[in-house]
């Protein structure tokens, strides 16, 4: 069953190009990903700072795979997170 994932990261508007860049750098590798069906990045509409990610993976292993993979550890967990002031995620399995 295909596995969905939403998060809406926020960071201060100084940051804002930062984590735009390591955002869609983040896509181009992930939509690489054999179980990658879909990544998709947005900037939020009247939020400076503001981004929603929607992606979506053949299953949930295959996401696993996507968080242990270097380009997520690298320019997510290392990179973008610090600069986050807040980061909500919603998992679902896609009907």
């Amino acid at each position: 069953m295909a596995y969905a994932v939403v998060a809406h990261y926020r960071c201060e508007p100084a940051d804002e190009a930062t984590v735009r860049a390591a955002l869609l750098e983040v896509r181009e590798h992930t939509r690489a990903e054999p179980a990658n069906e879909a990544y998709e990045v947005h900037s939020v509409a009247d939020e400076a700072g503001g981004f929603l990610l929607y992606e979506r993976y053949a299953d949930r292993a295959g996401f696993d795979a996507h968080k242990a993979a270097e380009h997520f550890q690298e320019l997510i967990v290392a990179a973008v997170w610090p600069l986050l002031t807040d980061r909500t995620v919603t998992f679902a399995e896609v009907l």
